[in-house]
């Protein structure tokens, strides 16, 4: 069985910061694209940044570019998601999720999902 899980979520004031942690556990995904994505109440879930497997290219949603970063340690089987500047706009339960073939965007080329890790963000 293959379970991802993510940590690090919490409550924040506009302009805080946190590093979301996304750990497999059942088989490693070193060499897997690994993605995260985000649900805010009401909304679908959407696109916030991907890293390759080497760690060498990553992509950003328009929305977070500039202030979140997305990095990864093979060793450690985790994937990190360092978020600054955080605003209102943030606030939504943040999922990782991981891609054994390809390199995408699109929410549905992903093949493993975590439960998710609530961010909130007010003042």
């Amino acid at each position: 069985q293959v379970q991802l899980v993510e940590s690090g979520g919490g409550s924040v004031q506009t302009g805080g910061s946190l590093r979301l942690s996304c750990t497999a556990s059942g088989r490693t995904f070193s060499r897997d694209t690994v993605g995260w994505f985000r649900q805010a109440p009401g909304k679908g879930r959407d696109f916030v940044a991907t890293i390759s497997y080497t760690g060498g290219t990553t992509i950003y949603a328009d929305s977070v570019k500039g202030r979140f970063a997305i990095s990864r340690d093979n060793a450690k089987n985790t994937v990190y998601l360092q978020m600054n500047s955080l605003n209102a706009d943030d606030t939504a339960v943040y999922y990782c999720a991981s891609d054994v073939r390809g390199f995408s965007k699109d929410a549905t080329d992903y093949d493993y999902w975590g439960q998710g890790t609530q961010v909130t963000v007010s003042s």
